[in-house]
This record gives C-alpha cells, sequence and structure tokens, in this order.
C-alpha cells in the first residue's frame, strides 16, 4: 500500500476542511485533533505524534521548503496520523478549521514583530483569539512559548482579560520535544515564556 501523502491541498481555500477526509477512520470514531502553528522544520510535530498514536495531528507553517522537507520526515517515519498544511496561521484558524474541533493548540515561538510600528502583525490579537475560541473544543488546551518578554506580556494579558480561557499548568517540553528554535535560544541563555490555557468549556 502506498504512503499516505501528508501535505494537504485543500479542494476550497474559504470552506472548512472535511476532517473524515484528512484522517479517515475504519470505525467512523475521529480521533482528538491537535494542531501545531508553525510546525517549522517538526521536531516538536514529530516528536510528539509518535508518542500520541491515539491522536490526529495538522502541523501548519507557510513555508513550502519546510512543509516539503518535515512531509519526508513524516513518510520514512511512518506516521499517517500526522497531516501538514501550507498556509499563514490566521487564514487556517479564521477560514480552514471546523468549528469546535481542535482538542489542543501548540504555537511555539511565533514571529515577535518587535519594533512598536509592526506590532499589529503580530498573530496574537482579538481577532485571532476570537478564531481560537471557535476552532477549540470546549475544555481543548493551548500551549504558547516565546523568547521575546514583551510578546509574552502582551499575549498574557489578552488572555487574563477574556473570560473564553483559563489559565491552566504549564507545559514544559522533552528535550526531544524542543523547537529548532527553543534550542538555539536556551543555548543562548535566553528565558523563555510559556503559558498554557484552557477553553472554558461554558
Amino acid at each position: 500500500m502506498d504512503a499516505v501523502d501528508p501535505i494537504v491541498v485543500p479542494d476550497s481555500w474559504t470552506q472548512a476542511l472535511s476532517l473524515p477526509a484528512l484522517f479517515p477512520s475504519s470505525t467512523g470514531v475521529q480521533r482528538p485533533l491537535a494542531v501545531d502553528v508553525g510546525c517549522g522544520k517538526g521536531r516538536y510535530l514529530l516528536a510528539t505524534a509518535r508518542k500520541h498514536p491515539e491522536m490526529n495531528f495538522l502541523g501548519i507553517d507557510r513555508m513550502r521548503s519546510r512543509i516539503h522537507k518535515l512531509s519526508r520526515k513524516l513518510t520514512r517515519a511512518g506516521l499517517e496520523h500526522v497531516r501538514l498544511l501550507q498556509v499563514e496561521a490566521s487564514y487556517a484558524l479564521q477560514h480552514l478549521l471546523p468549528d469546535h474541533s481542535v482538542s489542543a493548540f501548540t504555537i511555539f515561538f511565533p514571529d515577535p514583530w518587535p519594533k512598536r510600528r509592526h506590532h499589529g502583525r503580530r498573530l496574537f490579537c482579538p481577532s485571532f483569539l476570537n478564531d481560537l475560541d471557535r476552532a477549540m473544543t470546549p475544555g481543548g488546551i493551548l500551549h504558547i512559548a516565546t523568547d521575546d518578554p514583551d510578546y509574552f506580556e502582551s499575549i498574557s494579558e489578552r488572555f487574563e482579560t477574556d473570560n473564553r480561557f483559563d489559565a491552566a499548568p504549564v507545559f514544559i517540553p522533552d528535550a526531544d520535544e524542543q523547537t529548532d528554535f527553543e534550542r538555539i535560544f536556551t543555548g543562548q541563555g535566553k528565558p523563555i515564556g510559556r503559558a498554557s490555557y484552557t477553553r472554558s468549556t461554558t
């Protein structure tokens, strides 16, 4: 049997993805879905997918070269419960993820756009939180990490004042789950800001 191509090419870029079509199930029961936003070279995605065959995974990244390299790694590893999508994260959440479909989000080291005049380009903005709320299952979990203290403070303030999300125990990745960015920043002695939140069940 031919290996499944992990790369997703949607039939429509304006309608929500069909998860049963992406992740066919012989039992008809869909596994919980975890989405890795900005999956990059895939260290985290590969490691966690190996550890959790009971879940489905979707990696999102805007860079074609990263997606294709990671696709080859997934195929070699035989991880057929992982799919990849080349698209901007904000677009994927706004248009492509079905309502209340994501049990876990990981967003590690999003571009901090450190210059004040560029803060409007940051991923974590009010509309993005709206899209997270729509896409997450009640009780779903979100893990965030950044090396930028100002961005971390901004993110924390947004979630602290949003009653749709509750603080949760902070996720600390195992060594094999650390992204390339995290290994670089840790090697430079930079502190890593981490936070986890659950979507309210009410």
